[in-house]
């Protein structure tokens, strides 16, 4: 099985360089996307092979890898995990399972299909992992971390209603004033 070979979500690990045959990691040059095509799922699923992990222990492990720059959103890693399980490639651990006032939280561990896909795309598992470890300290420089991951959230946003279906006038009316909204507010920082 390739990388390629997974439908992409829309707004979900990203499009690019390893659609164009690269290595799953696109640039952060232009506003350009962290992870291309494939390169979240196979961060993941590295991950996971290391160790079972919550979702947020995920979130958590990809943002210390980057140093803080880039912090994956619950809005692309859990359907990408679900992914990756309704793929055979993961599984929810059930002696992971944890409880409490925030609910049952799902530990996902790599199967067997998983190692071997790992190993099938281990080159490019190796060039991610590497190029996230060597990225330079800081993405577009001038960013925070809560910035970009407020406009990662936010392209998101935008993205995922406009897939849902054509707006009615009243709906498209009211996006609209949310977005000039959220400029004007913007533009008094």
């Amino acid at each position: 099985m390739q990388d390629d070979d997974f439908p992409i979500r829309r707004g979900g690990d990203g499009g690019g360089a390893a659609a164009a045959g690269g290595d799953g990691f696109g640039g952060r040059r232009g506003g350009g996307r962290i992870f291309g095509h494939g390169g979240l799922r196979l961060v993941l699923l590295q991950l996971i092979a290391d160790r079972p992990r919550h979702g947020y222990e995920l979130i958590k492990a990809i943002e210390e890898r980057l140093q803080g720059r880039y912090s994956p959103s619950p809005g692309v890693v859990y359907p990408t995990l679900t992914l990756l399980e309704d793929t055979g490639l993961a599984v929810v651990d059930a002696s992971g399972a944890a409880s409490g006032a925030a609910g049952n939280r799902k530990r996902y561990a790599i199967t067997d299909a998983g190692r071997q896909h790992l190993a099938e795309q281990r080159e490019a598992v190796d060039a991610l992992l590497a190029r996230m470890d060597s990225a330079p300290a800081s993405g577009r420089g001038d960013q925070p971390p809560p910035v970009e991951r407020a406009l990662h959230n936010l392209k998101f946003a935008i993205h995922a209603r406009l897939a849902r279906g054509t707006l009615t006038d009243e709906q498209a009316h009211a996006f609209a004033a949310i977005l000039d909204s959220a400029t004007q507010q913007l533009d008094r920082i």
